[in-house]
């Protein structure tokens, strides 16, 4: 099992100079950031990116993140800027930001799922920040779990899964978002949503005046579809407990609540509808969008080894960060979606 490192109050100096040198040797590493945490290793080394891949049991079509600390970094991985995609990194990175960019010879085929384009993001947490700065090469690093399974947002969620594959890890606390960061490309010089995430398609149009949402945020992916950023393609964020969509109106959430009633059927949601289902199973992510977004993964790993028959997850709105908690619960229930509530009642017969 890889050593643990607690750096929740501070970085120590020795423990960091062995992170980078599991790193320099092709080992691979957990770490936090202010998204999930993530599970990294050196991206211009073929053989620490394939870990990775086996550490997940991650599909190679699945680009992976590279992970930089600051411009200069960045640069060393890319190339043909343009003026759009420039400004969108002055005013997005660092931060929950990942924009796809013509990639240069130096990033391993296999880190990009051998395209030309490379998914590069600048982390603002401070331990990301200054393990990449401080190993003084990209990190490439998908989030820390198996492929399939919730992000991990502590180390508590993470570590018995990926104890056998990595180094270390580096215990940070909770992260503070707690979904992965929004991807963007730029298309035609308009800014296009492949995931979205903190940084919202409203911050992004305050800021160039438009941005488009790709089709698959919140529509399935074909199995034959190329696909540029992660998150995109194949099955994610998903506990082994069936779970559902509920996207109904507060009359039938009351109905469902009442046809529920002393099952065996847990029900995830913001605070506000914890009078609705008082008499059911109901789990809380917190009191708003922010809360939602933070809680959701480890909430999904908490209820995973209660035994549920299922788990209903209320759905949100598109504003704001409503669009990445969509995105991401889409693909949890497996785009199983209950709009009515008889279709609960064929649930409840099978």
């Amino acid at each position: 099992m890889g050593v643990v490192y607690d750096w929740k109050n501070d970085i120590d100096k020795l423990e960091l100079n062995n992170i980078c040198s599991f790193l320099k040797n092709g080992e691979i590493i957990v770490f936090p950031t202010e998204t999930v945490y993530g599970i990294g290793g050196d991206a211009f080394n073929d053989n620490a990116c394939r870990k990775i891949f086996m550490a997940k049991g991650r599909p190679s079509d699945n680009p992976l993140i590279v992970h930089v600390s600051d411009r200069k970094m960045l640069e060393k991985c890319v190339k043909n800027i343009s003026e759009l995609e420039s400004k969108l990194i002055d005013a997005f990175m660092p931060g929950p930001f990942t924009l796809i960019l013509p990639k240069n010879e130096s990033v391993p085929g296999v880190v990009t799922a051998n395209l030309n384009t490379v998914a590069i993001r600048m982390p603002k947490n401070m331990i990301a920040t200054k393990i990449i700065s401080s190993f003084g090469k990209p990190i490439a690093a998908p989030s820390a779990n198996k492929s399939g399974k919730p992000s991990g947002t502590n180390i508590l969620d993470i570590k018995d899964e990926l104890k056998e594959n990595v180094a270390a890890f580096i215990d940070g606390g909770n992260t503070e978002i707690g979904i992965e960061s929004t991807v963007v490309r730029v298309v035609d010089n308009v800014p296009v949503i492949l995931r979205p995430g903190a940084v919202t398609k409203e911050d992004i149009f305050n800021l160039v005046g438009k941005v488009k949402v790709d089709e698959h945020v919140l529509n399935e992916v074909k199995k034959e579809e190329v696909v540029l950023s992660p998150g995109m393609k194949h099955k994610h964020y998903s506990p082994r407990t069936q779970c559902i969509l509920l996207d109904v109106s507060n009359e039938e959430k009351i109905e469902i609540s009442s046809l529920i009633k002393n099952k065996n059927i847990a029900v995830i949601g913001l605070d506000i509808d914890a009078k609705i289902f008082e008499k059911v199973n109901f789990y809380s992510v917190g009191k708003d969008l922010k809360e939602f977004s933070k809680n959701i993964f480890s909430k999904l790993r908490e209820l995973d080894v209660l035994n549920y028959n299922f788990i209903l997850i209320e759905s949100v709105g598109l504003d704001g960060i409503g669009l990445a908690i969509m995105n991401r619960l889409i693909r949890t229930c497996g785009y199983n979606v209950v709009n009515k509530k008889e279709q609960i009642i064929e649930y409840l017969e099978n």
